[in-house]
Order: structure tokens, then C-alpha cells, then sequence
């Protein structure tokens, strides 16, 4: 150190740096040699920005070669993929070569993989036995697995032709497996009518609980609500002709035919629906299902039949409860808004109504009962192997469910008027 004090210390950042008796700076933990730049930030203070990767592409007739340097890190603004692909396309085969890569970590990765890739798939020839040893091993994993078909973001652009081909083709794979499910759910049914179930009394039984008994809170607030808003709404024109009395009819036939088998409908999707949808989709998932076709049980029978059995036993009995529920919304209008007597309104309502629309009403909430169930069976039994396939497919049971279910009114609608029911 004496020594070095002596000295003239102009100079140090071109010369040793122990001359100038700071080496101890100079030494780091992973270093065997000094640089001069690095020494020069130091003396000066300042540390310097690495030099980001640059690329440098020769083409020596149908080769290419792409030498590589500078320092490819994510925190540097490094070269796209996309710049090189042109090159790609005229090239036999393509040859990577450090030239001086001072430091890498993904970001070389995410430049490399997709023009190899790129190159892969016009059959050019790819050389990388020039790069550092880790980027070579890294590479090779990263190719080892091709990627799976149908998970890519990007797709090529289809003309209108082309979208609506594909829409059909979609929509006939769909009926496809609607019929047979359908198909396989009947057959259960038939072995269910010879005295051969498959499933647990207790499962049934469970279905029933779910599918019944809990759900009358909500099914009894909605009605409440519709018959409150059938009557209200229907005041409001009938006073303007002192017709009053009227609403009665309007809140026991719109309650008996209509909206007490739609409203529980669509309540029971969004409920039950889901939880069946979410339940197989689960089972689906955790290979569940595949273990019951492994011990040779029907997952049809002995997870399906019980759930659409409970919904369809279940919705007359909860329409009845809706039925009652809205015709108790509309007297509360009638005798609070309306001013009408308890016992008036409750004369008009009786024989506004008659057995007819009763059935009707019956009907009806078996059929959306059975659509319910089946919708949110179906889609759990289709269900993906991931976590947001049971999503998807909870959406798509209560989706498919309402969308069923309007479609069936309106089929009703047109049915009883031709038939003058």
C-alpha cells in the first residue's frame, strides 16, 4: 500500500488496478477476472447499465447465422422474435452463436423458443451448439413437450363461411351429445321401472332435501314478490276503468298457469342447477366417476337418476307452495292499495280459476323440472379435468336451463291456444 501511495495514479482505469492499491474493490464472489468498465463506475461512483442483447444476422446463400451479444436479461430492451421471422422464411437452416453473451436469463428464452419453433414448423434445420451451455439445456426443455393442440391464443382468421361451418358443426356435436345423454338417462329410467335401481335409497332421499325442503324460503320470497308486482301493475290500468275487482284474476291466472312454474323454474336453475352441475363437474375433476365405471357402477345410475328423480318429484309440490304465495302477494295489494274486502277478493279469485289451469301449471313445472335437471347433469357430466371447467360448467347448466325453459313457455303458449286449453 506505501508503495502504491507513491505512485502516479493517473491512468487507473486503463492499468492495474493494483497499483493503485484498491483491488479489494475489484474482487467479487463469482469473479476471476477484473473489467475495466466495471472498474471505471466505481471510481467514478456510478454504476453502469449493462449493454442490452443485440443480434447481428448474416445469410450466406440459403443459411443463416445469428450471432448474439450484449447482455439478455428481462430488464432490458431486448430484440423481438418477430424481427427475424422474415429470415426465417428463406433460410434452409438457422445457426445461433454467442458472440459475447455477457449475462442471460429468460428473456434469451422467450427470443429463442419461438423461432425455433417458427423454424420447426417450415422444416428448416436449427443449430444452437454455440450458445452457453445453460441456455442449450433450458432450450431443450422447453421443446422437449410439443405444445398442445387447440390451447393457443391466436387462431387463423376464417371468412364468414368459415364461422358459420364451424357454428354448425359445433351446434350438431352439442345435439349429439344432448341425445345421448338423453338416450342413456331413458335407459336408466327403463331398468329403474323393472325394479333394478342402482343407486342409494339415501341419495335419493338426500336430493329430495336438497332440491325441496331448502329451497321453499326462496321459492316462497319470489312468489311473494311476483304476486305483489302482478297485482300492483295490474291496478294501475284496471282503476282506470273502476275494474278493480280484476286484479283477483289477473294474480290467480298469471300465478297458476304461467308464473308460478316459470318463476320456480328458473330459481330452481340458478340453485339446484348449479349445485348439480358443480357437484359432478367435481366428481368429474377428481376421476371420481371414472372410479365408479372402474367398479362397474353407471354413473347415470347412481348419480344422475336420483337427482332428476328428486327435482321432477319436487317442483308440482313447489309450485303448489309458489301458487300459494302469490296469490297471498296479490290480496295484500287488493286489500291494502285496492281497498277491496278480504272476502271479495277471495271469492273473484276462486272462481277465476278453475281445475284446467291448475294442470296446466302442473304440467309445466314437471317439464321445467326435468329440464333443470337434466341441463345441470348434462353439464356436469361433460365436465373438463380443471378447476375452471367446474365454473364453466355451473355457467353453462344454468344458462341452458333458463334458455330451455323460456323456449318450453312459449312452446306451452302456443300448444294450449290451439288446443283452446
Amino acid at each position: 500500500m506505501n508503495a502504491a501511495a507513491g505512485r502516479d495514479t493517473q491512468g487507473w482505469n486503463d492499468g492495474d488496478p493494483r497499483e493503485a492499491g484498491w483491488w479489494w474493490l475489484m474482487v467479487a464472489p463469482s469473479s476471476s477476472s477484473y473489467n475495466p468498465r466495471w472498474r471505471k463506475g466505481i471510481t467514478e461512483g456510478t454504476h453502469t447499465q449493462p449493454r442490452p442483447g443485440e443480434i447481428y444476422v448474416e445469410q450466406n446463400g440459403g443459411d443463416v447465422v445469428v450471432r448474439m451479444s450484449g447482455a439478455w436479461t428481462l430488464g432490458l430492451t431486448l430484440p423481438s422474435a418477430k424481427s427475424l421471422q422474415k429470415d426465417l422464411h428463406v433460410g434452409r437452416s438457422v445457426t445461433f452463436r454467442d458472440e459475447g453473451i455477457s449475462d442471460w436469463d429468460s428473456g434469451l428464452l422467450l427470443f429463442l423458443v419461438p423461432l425455433v419453433l417458427e423454424a420447426r414448423s417450415r422444416k428448416i434445420a436449427t443449430d444452437t451448439t454455440a450458445l452457453p451451455s445453460g441456455v442449450k439445456r433450458l432450450l431443450n426443455l422447453a421443446l422437449a413437450v410439443p405444445p398442445k393442440a387447440g390451447t393457443s391464443t391466436t387462431s387463423a382468421k376464417r371468412g364468414i363461411l368459415g364461422r358459420i361451418g364451424v357454428g354448425v358443426l359445433g351446434a350438431l356435436r352439442e345435439g349429439r351429445t344432448i341425445l345421448d345423454f338423453m338416450g342413456e338417462v331413458t335407459l336408466g329410467f327403463l331398468r329403474l321401472l323393472r325394479g333394478r335401481p342402482r343407486f342409494r335409497r339415501r341419495d335419493l332421499l338426500h336430493a329430495i332435501q336438497e332440491s325441496g325442503v331448502r329451497a321453499l324460503g326462496i321459492v316462497g320470497l319470489i312468489s311473494f314478490l311476483v304476486g305483489l308486482i302482478l297485482a300492483y301493475m295490474g291496478s294501475v290500468q284496471l282503476e282506470q276503468f273502476g275494474a278493480q275487482i280484476y286484479v283477483a284474476d289477473l294474480v290467480a291466472l298469471g300465478m297458476l298457469r304461467e308464473m308460478s312454474a316459470m318463476m320456480t323454474g328458473i330459481v330452481m336453475a340458478g340453485r339446484t342447477g348449479a349445485a348439480y352441475a358443480a357437484q359432478l363437474g367435481t366428481m368429474m375433476v377428481n376421476e371420481e366417476i371414472d372410479s365408479l365405471r372402474t367398479v362397474g357402477l353407471s354413473p347415470i345410475d347412481f348419480l344422475v337418476l336420483p337427482r332428476i328423480l328428486a327435482l321432477v318429484l319436487m317442483m308440482p309440490l313447489l309450485a303448489v307452495y309458489a301458487d300459494f304465495f302469490g296469490l297471498l302477494g296479490g290480496y295484500l295489494i287488493g286489500v291494502t292499495t285496492l281497498d277491496l274486502s278480504p272476502a271479495l277478493y277471495w271469492d273473484q279469485t276462486f272462481n277465476a280459476i278453475h281445475l284446467s289451469d291448475f294442470l296446466v301449471g302442473m304440467v309445466k313445472s314437471v317439464v321445467i323440472g326435468a329440464i333443470v335437471a337434466v341441463s345441470g347433469c348434462l353439464r356436469g357430466m361433460e365436465c373438463g379435468r380443471s378447476a375452471s371447467d367446474v365454473g364453466i360448467a355451473t355457467t353453462s347448466a344454468v344458462v341452458t336451463s333458463i334458455v330451455l325453459i323460456i323456449i318450453s313457455e312459449a312452446i306451452f303458449a302456443v300448444l294450449l291456444q290451439t288446443l283452446g286449453i
